[in-house]
């Protein structure tokens, strides 16, 4: 599974992405998770999923440029706590359906 965070510059999600990755590892999810500026959104046409970190303003456009992926809001309170479990259950049950 390919996760990938965008954000302002790339750089401000590498906490969760980084605590996201430790809850895949305690739950034997097998997935890449990476963070990068919202501005190369287009070059994520590979991902499974697609997450808007403080850049969620910008979900229409992303989700025009990415019309064939999943693409959502990581949730404020989420985000703001750094709780990776929190937002990789998300990924997974949208995913898993």
């Amino acid at each position: 599974t390919k996760i990938v965070l965008l954000c302002a510059a790339g750089m401000s999600t590498s906490a969760l992405v980084r605590k996201m990755k430790d809850a895949a590892k305690a739950e034997d999810y097998e997935c890449d998770i990476s963070a990068h500026s919202v501005s190369e959104a287009k070059n994520y046409q590979s991902a499974d999923m697609i997450l808007l970190a403080q850049v969620r303003y910008r979900l229409k456009e992303v989700q025009g440029e990415l019309p064939n992926n999943k693409v959502e809001v990581i949730d404020m309170k989420d985000y703001g706590m750094m709780n990776g479990k929190a937002v990789l259950d998300h990924v997974r049950k949208v995913l898993e359906g």
